[in-house]
């Protein structure tokens, strides 16, 4: 089911509020709960999300190549791209009080990820993936 990372997360971290809870997220499923962010930061749980930024909604490309199509069209490859404008999921998280970093490269990934760990409270980290 797309969309249902940030949610699941959440009531993880509702049902276990002990535990770090780590919700890992393609950014296109991500816009479609982007509020659960909103709870996180206003119940304070503990939850590490990743959000892997690749600027397409790619598990429709997935589904559409399921159906047989050899090709996409330029309207239909128009529609799942989602990098113009490109999301900047550092923006969102702030806007919903979330802490949030963005990591280009793989070490910068593997720092933020390690600083989130040690942390307590909601943190996002925009893993970009695309080229």
């Amino acid at each position: 089911m797309i969309g249902q990372g940030l949610p699941v997360a959440l009531g993880a971290a509702c049902a276990c509020p002990g535990r770090k809870v780590i919700a890992l997220e393609a950014d296109g499923s991500g816009m479609y709960t982007l509020q659960a962010l909103w709870t996180m930061a206003r119940e304070g749980l503990d939850v590490t999300t990743v959000i892997f930024a690749n600027r397409r909604y790619q598990i429709l490309e997935i589904e559409m190549r399921r159906t047989g199509a050899a090709a996409f069209g330029n309207s239909a490859t128009e529609m799942i791209d989602i990098g113009r404008p490109i999301l900047d999921w550092v923006q969102l998280a702030a806007g919903m009080g979330v802490s949030a970093t963005r990591a280009a490269t793989g070490a910068e990934f593997a720092v933020q990820f390690r600083a989130a760990m040690e942390s307590k409270g909601p943190q996002l980290i925009e893993a970009i993936i695309c080229p």
